[in-house]
């Protein structure tokens, strides 16, 4: 229902029709191609990427990167920076070197965030490998809430540059994590995800299929598991040009599994009123 989508995700949605684009500006072009460096850090992307990688200190502590590294038709937090114009967003998407490094900047906050890109076609991800501890970068995911804002940016910015298909797989992740693992389970975070995140996703029928899915996890979520396989299958169903689509599995209190009687695909909408939480985020 458009009442419970955000103002901020719902301008989103609808592309900022009240945007202008400003031909005089072009840090966002111009720093995605490495020819201009982000402020107040002064550093250009490839040096970003390359220092920053790994030191969740730094990722964790400033606050004015996030912007440059996904920057999307807003206003942010830092003032140094400026809102992606139209004709940046057109020169970007069209370049394989600004889009490669775009998803290196993806890979760099999964990282941070205790997850790692398995496959960047379908979007699939999974926890972080040895020495990296996912338990630990979880930990602090849900601890610095601030992470939330970051994420909305991203999954923003991914959808604008035309990466939208890394949304899925992003969301239907941390579903698995929360319904099978009990991770990623604050009340904080799920409020962002029900609210936000869940709904940055320009596909309107992949966006009502995944909130669908969403409120039936989280309605049954004693008696109903949204196991990893089922995760693997979904986006492999989607790849193989299905859509997204399940057999669902319940995993009930005295029986393994038990096969629900009706696939649920992407083109069966949600019924029932979204899902409101009480957090109210603010630009990142």
């Amino acid at each position: 229902m458009v009442q419970d989508i955000p103002r901020d995700v719902l301008e989103f949605l609808q592309g900022y029709p009240d945007n202008d684009d400003d031909k005089s500006l072009s840090a966002n072009l111009l720093f995605y191609q490495n020819k201009q460096p982000c402020r107040p850090d002064n550093l250009t992307i490839d040096v970003l990427h390359d220092k920053w990688q790994g030191d969740f200190d730094t990722l964790e502590y400033k606050h004015g990167f996030i912007q440059w590294l996904f920057p999307i038709q807003e206003f942010g937090m830092n003032y140094e920076s400026q809102p992606l114009q139209r004709h940046e967003l057109d020169a970007m998407k069209s370049s394989p070197e600004v889009i490669e490094r775009l998803l290196t900047s993806y890979r760099l906050m999964l990282d941070f965030y205790g997850m790692r890109l398995e496959d960047e076609q379908t979007g699939r991800l999974a926890r972080v490998l040895p020495p990296r501890n996912f338990a630990a970068r979880y930990r602090n995911l849900v601890r610095s809430t601030h992470n939330n804002l970051r994420i909305s940016r991203i999954l923003k910015c991914l959808s604008e540059m035309g990466l939208e298909r890394l949304n899925a797989g992003f969301l239907l992740h941390v579903l698995n994590e929360q319904s099978e693992h009990d991770e990623l389970s604050s009340r904080m975070l799920v409020s962002s995800m029900d609210r936000w995140w869940a709904n940055c996703l320009r596909d309107e029928p992949e966006r009502e299929w995944i909130g669908q899915l969403i409120k039936k996890v989280r309605a049954g979520k004693e008696d109903r598991t949204f196991t990893r396989e089922m995760y693997e299958r979904v986006l492999k169903s989607r790849e193989e040009g299905q859509g997204l689509r399940l057999v669902e599995e319940v995993a009930g209190p005295s029986s393994k599994s038990n096969k629900v009687e009706e696939a649920q695909s992407i083109d069966k909408p949600p019924n029932g009123e979204g899902q409101k939480g009480d957090e109210e985020e603010t630009k990142s």
